[in-house]
């Protein structure tokens, strides 16, 4: 987690943030604000536009990237929902777990990119408090761990259901290692292989 972390501010203070680069996604940020304890409960920032500024991929920034459609998602244990994208729309997205605890996987999907078709796996859950940046052009799927489950996302692009597609979330070539008890809707089991996904889109 310590290597490719980034400070932004010389002093360093209790709603600071740091942040670190996907292991095999440089362009996926691991989100690690600081949070305040004391006897009355915590405080922690989710999301502060300066740090973000500084955060984003430069081409996102001359992009004019700016988060405007915030949402909530709530799941049940074992649900796992996903791969989701926009072909038309594209949405970066910050996650956030504000109860309970998932697993959160992206996947490449970005037209000569040179990861493409490269996941990202990272746990997200209220304890460790981390949040994660997705660019525009990844495939986003999570499985929840807890009874109560409730995702917070930041988005730049409202959702478009015209333009929603996905990647089904158990394709071998992934090798993801999802648990084994799961909850998917039948929609997201008729969700695109990656082969067909390629023949149809190329990418996104």
């Amino acid at each position: 987690m310590a290597k490719g972390r980034s400070i932004f501010y010389k002093q360093r203070d209790w709603d600071d943030f740091h942040f670190y680069n996907g292991t095999k996604l440089p362009q996926v940020k691991v989100v690690q604000p600081s949070v305040y304890h004391e006897q009355r409960g915590s405080i922690s920032t989710t999301y502060h536009s300066e740090y973000y500024d500084k955060l984003l991929p430069a081409n996102d920034r001359n992009n004019g990237l700016k988060f405007k459609h915030d949402r909530f998602s709530k799941s049940k244990k074992n649900v796992l929902r996903g791969f989701h994208f926009q072909t038309k729309f594209k949405q970066a997205k910050y996650v956030n777990v504000v109860k309970g605890k998932i697993l959160d996987v992206v996947i490449d999907l970005r037209k000569n990119s040179k990861t493409f078709g490269k996941t990202f796996k990272i746990i997200l859950s209220k304890k460790n408090a981390l949040g994660l940046y997705i660019p525009a052009g990844f495939g986003h799927a999570y499985y929840s761990y807890n009874k109560e489950n409730i995702i917070y996302y930041k988005l730049n692009n409202y959702y478009a259901p015209k333009y929603e597609n996905g990647i089904i979330f158990n394709d071998p070539i992934f090798k993801i290692k999802w648990p084994k008890k799961i909850i998917v809707s039948e929609k997201d089991r008729k969700l695109l292989s990656f082969k067909n996904f390629i023949q149809k889109f190329k990418a996104i």
